[in-house]
């Protein structure tokens, strides 16, 4: 049996985390676990490692902590994956292993680890203080972010490779520039990403808008035809995108690395490095504290648990009729108006979680965003058509710099 290629998110706390951040979609999920203490165990540890081992061939292999809050589960754990790690490997692969945390828990302790085993860290911020501060809080409410930068100096410290995951919401998505030079003129980032925040909404199944904090939250699932008030918006994505690039295009290609970007120019060479801007999607899946395998990070829901690793061999899960379909259903369920767009071979539809709205003539399943996506696609044509063809002909894209009009 063929395996498809796929990438795992893995939540050795589940849900559980030290913050609670407004519109964290993830802080529900914990009630699909009533009576667990939202903790892997050695055996549920054990059988990911080896698993996710045994199904790749040679090469990159990535293990993948997120939360939650993965930190909360302790250091332990993390030198006991590398033990398993050195116990399951094949010969000719090779181990990455990343963490995306909040930051707040890191000492010099956890640096020293990371730096040391070569740790990819990611880490949630969203900018400035006053932006970072709206959402991002402690479960009493007070601010997060001066815990945050101590622990990302902290990282710094060592020289943990870290990527900083912002997420853009209404508070902060108008300031694209301050955003953009506080990461990379304060903080010195040279990898980020930005992520949309799309909170679907309404009012008889997603009341968690309106509560407060520490409130326990009915499960949130990807339903809803509107959105909530700390959403994005279409526009303000794309414009956000779009003022950024035009900074980067002038001075920082090569040396900053922005997500979207570099995806952007994967699909400018006909490769399809992201999931939500791939033809189809499946291969990057959730996998939860007790073994539960889910389709994806945003649908860690009941109807789209695909089985249990304990149970069943994640290469079989992977690769069920179950989940092969999901994957297809991103493709089969694309609209006419978006087969005829012409950036289609950049965005294909996005992500499904956000394929709610109904296009002009009225069809289903347009991306929220798709404006947005549009806007930013569009406008990037000839700068990206440039750098596709410096790559091709054995060119460093940040030559691009070198040319006048690169817009």
């Amino acid at each position: 049996m063929s395996i498809y290629k796929f990438h795992l998110l893995a939540k050795p706390t589940g849900a559980i985390c030290n913050l609670d951040c407004t519109y964290c979609f993830f802080l529900s999920k914990e009630t699909l676990y009533p009576d667990s203490n939202f903790r892997m165990n050695d055996d549920v540890h054990e059988a990911y490692i080896k698993q996710l081992l045994q199904t790749h061939g040679q090469g990159e292999v990535t293990i993948a902590w997120q939360g939650g809050e993965p930190t909360l589960i302790g250091l332990d754990f993390y030198k006991r994956s590398l033990e398993f790690v050195a116990k399951y490997k094949k010969s000719g692969q090779t181990v990455v292993h990343s963490i995306q945390t909040n930051a707040t828990r890191i000492s010099d302790e956890w640096a020293a680890f990371f730096a040391e085993n070569n740790f990819l860290v990611g880490v949630s911020i969203d900018g400035s203080k006053a932006m970072h501060d709206a959402y991002r809080t402690y479960k009493n409410g007070k601010g997060s972010f001066d815990r945050v930068i101590h622990g990302y100096n902290m990282l710094k410290k060592y020289n943990v490779d870290i990527n900083i995951l912002c997420t853009l919401h209404a508070e902060n998505a108008s300031f694209p520039l301050e955003i953009y030079h506080f990461f990379r003129d304060e903080l010195n980032a040279h990898y980020m990403q930005f992520i949309p925040i799309v909170e679907r909404n309404n009012d008889i199944e997603f009341p968690i808008a309106k509560l407060k904090k520490n409130a326990v939250k009915p499960l949130y699932k990807q339903q809803g035809s509107t959105v909530t008030a700390r959403s994005v918006s279409a526009s303000q994505y794309g414009q956000f995108l779009v003022t950024i690039f035009d900074e980067w295009i002038k001075r920082d290609v090569g040396t900053v690395f922005v997500q979207s970007f570099d995806v952007a120019l994967a699909s400018w060479l006909g490769m399809h490095s992201l999931c939500i801007f791939s033809p189809t999607c499946g291969n990057a899946l959730a996998l939860e504290h007790n073994g539960d395998l889910y389709a994806c990070d945003h649908y860690v829901e009941p109807d789209y648990l695909i089985g249990n690793i304990m149970e069943k061999n994640m290469g079989e899960l992977v690769n069920s009729p179950k989940q092969r379909q999901f994957g297809r259903n991103k493709y089969d369920t694309l609209p006419d108006y978006c087969h005829q767009c012409d950036v289609k071979f950049a965005c294909y539809g996005g992500c499904p979680k956000d394929r709610f709205i109904q296009t002009p003539t009225g069809d289903d399943g347009l991306n929220y965003l798709c404006a947005g996506y549009k806007q930013f696609f569009t406008h990037i044509k000839q700068p990206m058509n440039l750098m596709a063809h410096l790559l091709r002909t054995g060119k460093a894209p940040s030559e691009i710099m070198n040319h006048d009009n690169n817009q």
